[in-house]
C-alpha cells in the first residue's frame, strides 16, 4: 500500500494491507529510562489535524493521521530507515513454513497485552483479516469500510489458530511478493465485539462464518464508532493500545499528546511524552528555533535548508532520498472537466511545465532532481530507465502550448475551467499551480487553485469530487504490489475512479508472482497503459528534509512513508 494516503496530502500502505508497525524491535537488554523520565518531545509532520484512533478507512488513512496511530499500533514488521523490511521482535514472530502452497506462522510473544491489560490474541488476527475481507457483505456492499479490502482474496480462510491463542497460520491462495508486510494486527477485538453486543469469541465465529447479519452493529462501530468531533477522544476503554504509546490527549487544531505504554510488553519508550503538533510547513523551522518543536518534517525547500543551517550548532539538518512522489491526478467522476475528454488531458498534460518545476523549486534542495516518468519505480531506482524507456516516449517533458491550444480548439473547448485541488496551506503546490497556471492559460484552459484545509478530509473537497485534478503525493516504502489499491478499477485508494482492463489484468498477473521477472514486465506494461490513458502526471520524488534540535538523539531520516517518525519511540533527550 502507499502510505500519503498514504497521501501526504491529507498520507505509506493499502493494496493487500499493507501496514507500517509502528514500533521497533526491541535491542536486547532492558533500558535504563531514568533519564528520560520527565522527558516531552514534540515534534511535527504538517499542519493536518488528527482524524481518527481508526486510521485504516479511506477516509482517514493518511501520513499525518498515520504518524500518530502508528505509534499506538504494532505490527509483525516495520520498515527501517532504508526501506528494508525488518521483523518486530517486540510483537512476536513469523516464519514461512511452506511455499507451495504458501503457509506462514505467526507467534504472538506470551506478554504481549493491549495496554487495558487484554492479552493480544488470534482473535485480533481474525479481526485483520475480516475487515479487510470484502466478502463479508451486506446488501450496500463490504460490511468494513476498510483501506484494504484484498485480504478475503488474498488468505481465502484467513487466520488459523484458537481464538485465545498465541499462534496462528495464514494460506495464501496464491505467492505473495508482499506477505512479510501484510496487516494482521490492527484494531482490538474485545472492544469491537463489546461494541457489537457479543463476546470476542462470537465475533471471531461470525467473521469466520460470513454471518454479515451477526456483524452489522460490530462493522458500523469499526467504521465510525472511533470518528468523534475535533478536540474530543473516545472513551479511553474505546481505545486500548498495542504498541509503545498510548493516545493521551486532543487539542483540536494544534496538538495530540502521546504518553508512554506502561503496560508495553516490549522495548520502552525512550521518552515518556511525545506532542505532535499540527504546524504548517513554512512555520516549522521558527518554532524549532523557539524551542517550541524538537523535531520537524518541513516541506523542503531551498529556503527551508538555508533556515535550518543558520541554526548552526542548535539543530540537526537531516538529508536523503525519500520514496515519496508528488503527481497531478485526474479526476475520472462526475462532472469533472477533463474525466470525459483524453484529448483535453493530454492538452493539460502538454501544458503542464514539469520541467519548470523541478528546476525553480526542486533542484534548489536537491541538485540531482529530475523529472519523474513513471509512478511505481523512482529514478534513483536500479529499473527506472527500462521502465520508462518501454512505457514512456518523452512527449510531455517540456511543454508544448501550441500543441495542447490545437487540441483544446478542436474540441471546441476554450475557457475549460480545470479546478487543481490540495491540502493547503502549502507554500510549494501554491508555487506549483501558479507556474501550472503561467502555462496552461496560454493554452486556452483556466487554472483555478482550489486549495483548501480540508480537501482531503473526511467529507471535504475529493471526497465530494469538487475538483478535476488533484496535486499530492503518495509516500510508500518500497512495496511490490501496493500500486493496485492505486490503479485498479475499484479500489479503495482509487480515488479519481479510474479503470482498465488492461492495468486490472497487469495487477493480478504481478500480485500472484514471486518472480522479479514478472514483476518488472507487468510494472512496464502498467506505466505504459498508465500514460496512454493519462491517468494522472508524474512529476518528483520529493527530496529529504528533516530536522531536531542539537539535544535529541536517535532522530534519523528514512526514505518511507513514515518518514522522520518512524522510530519516535527512541528518541530521548541528551543529558
Amino acid at each position: 500500500m502507499r502510505f500519503t494516503r498514504i497521501s501526504l496530502t491529507a498520507a505509506s500502505a493499502a493494496a493487500l494491507a499493507l501496514v507500517v508497525a509502528g514500533c521497533a524491535p526491541a535491542d536486547g537488554g532492558d533500558q535504563d529510562t531514568t533519564t528520560a523520565a520527565s522527558q516531552s518531545i514534540a515534534v511535527s509532520v504538517g499542519p493536518n489535524d488528527f482524524i481518527s484512533y481508526n486510521g485504516f478507512t479511506p477516509e482517514t488513512y493518511s501520513t499525518y493521521n498515520s504518524a500518530i496511530v502508528d505509534r499506538i499500533f504494532a505490527g509483525f514488521s516495520y520498515f527501517d530507515e532504508v526501506g528494508a523490511i525488518q521483523p518486530n521482535s517486540d510483537l512476536g514472530s513469523y516464519e514461512l513454513i511452506s511455499e507451495d502452497p504458501m503457509v506462514v506462522e505467526y507467534t504472538i510473544a506470551d506478554d504481549a497485552v493491549w495496554s487495558d491489560g487484554t492479552p493480544i490474541t488470534v482473535a485480533d488476527a481474525v479481526l485483520a483479516w475480516g475487515v479487510q475481507n470484502p466478502n463479508l457483505a451486506g446488501a450496500d456492499g463490504p460490511l468494513f469500510n476498510s483501506v484494504s479490502q484484498d485480504l478475503g482474496d488474498t488468505v481465502p480462510e484467513g487466520p488459523q489458530g484458537d481464538a485465545d491463542a498465541k499462534s496462528f497460520t495464514v494460506e495464501f491462495a496464491a505467492p505473495d511478493p508482499d506477505w512479510q508486510i501484510q496487516t494482521w494486527l490492527y484494531s482490538p477485538a474485545h472492544v469491537v465485539a463489546e461494541q457489537g453486543g457479543m463476546s470476542t469469541e462470537e465475533l471471531v465465529d461470525a467473521i469466520r462464518g460470513g454471518d454479515a447479519a451477526a456483524l452489522t452493529t460490530a462493522a458500523e462501530f469499526w467504521n465510525t464508532g472511533w470518528n468523534t468531533d475535533p478536540g474530543t477522544l473516545p472513551d479511553e476503554a474505546l481505545i486500548p493500545s498495542s504498541g509503545p504509546y498510548v493516545l493521551s490527549s486532543w487539542e483540536a487544531g494544534q496538538s495530540v499528546t502521546l504518553k508512554r505504554n506502561e503496560a508495553y510488553y516490549g522495548e520502552p519508550a525512550a521518552n515518556d511524552e511525545l506532542v505532535i503538533r499540527f504546524v504548517a510547513q513554512d512555520a516549522m523551522v521558527q518554532a524549532l528555533q523557539n524551542g517550541d518543536l524538537d523535531v520537524i518534517a518541513p516541506q523542503p525547500t531551498v529556503d527551508t535548508v538555508s533556515q535550518i543551517e543558520e541554526l548552526g550548532d542548535a539543530a540537526q539538518l537531516l538529508t536523503g532520498q525519500t520514496l515519496t512522489w508528488e503527481h497531478l491526478d485526474f479526476n475520472f467522476t462526475g462532472n469533472a472537466s477533463l474525466a470525459n475528454s483524453l484529448e483535453l488531458r493530454q492538452a493539460f498534460a502538454m501544458c503542464v511545465p514539469r520541467q519548470q518545476i523541478v528546476d525553480n523549486l526542486i533542484k534548489p534542495v536537491n541538485p540531482d532532481a529530475v523529472v519523474m516518468n513513471a509512478r511505481e519505480v523512482f529514478p534513483f531506482q536500479e529499473n527506472y530507465d527500462e521502465v520508462v524507456s518501454e512505457s514512456y516516449d518523452g512527449r510531455y517533458d517540456e511543454p508544448d502550448v501550441e500543441g495542447a491550444k490545437a487540441l483544446v480548439d478542436a474540441a471546441g473547448a476554450a475557457g475549460t475551467v480545470v479546478r487543481i485541488g490540495y491540502s493547503a496551506p502549502n507554500p510549494r503546490r501554491a508555487d506549483e499551480i501558479a507556474l501550472i497556471k503561467s502555462s496552461c492559460d496560454q493554452a486556452g484552459f483556466d487554472i483555478q487553485d482550489v486549495g483548501n484545509a480540508d480537501f482531503f478530509q473526511p467529507g471535504g473537497t475529493q471526497e465530494r469530487g469538487d475538483y478535476d485534478v488533484a496535486l499530492f503525493a503518495w509516500a510508500g516504502s518500497g512495496q511490490i504490489t501496493s500500486g493496485q489499491n492505486i490503479y485498479a478499477t475499484d479500489k479503495p485508494q482509487n480515488y479519481g475512479g479510474y479503470s482498465s482492463p488492461v492495468v486490472d489484468q497487469a495487477w493480478e498477473t504481478l500480485v500472484t508472482s514471486l518472480d522479479e521477472s514478472v514483476h518488472l514486465e507487468q510494472t512496464k506494461i502498467i506505466e505504459k497503459q498508465l500514460w496512454d490513458d493519462l491517468f494522472g502526471i508524474p512529476l518528483f520524488a520529493h527530496p529529504g528534509v528533516d530536522a531536531a534540535a542539537a539535544d535529541i538523539d536517535n532522530a534519523i531520516h528514512s526514505v518511507g512513508q513514515s518518514g522522520i517518525m518512524w522510530n519516535a519511540e527512541k528518541w530521548s533527550r541528551a543529558e
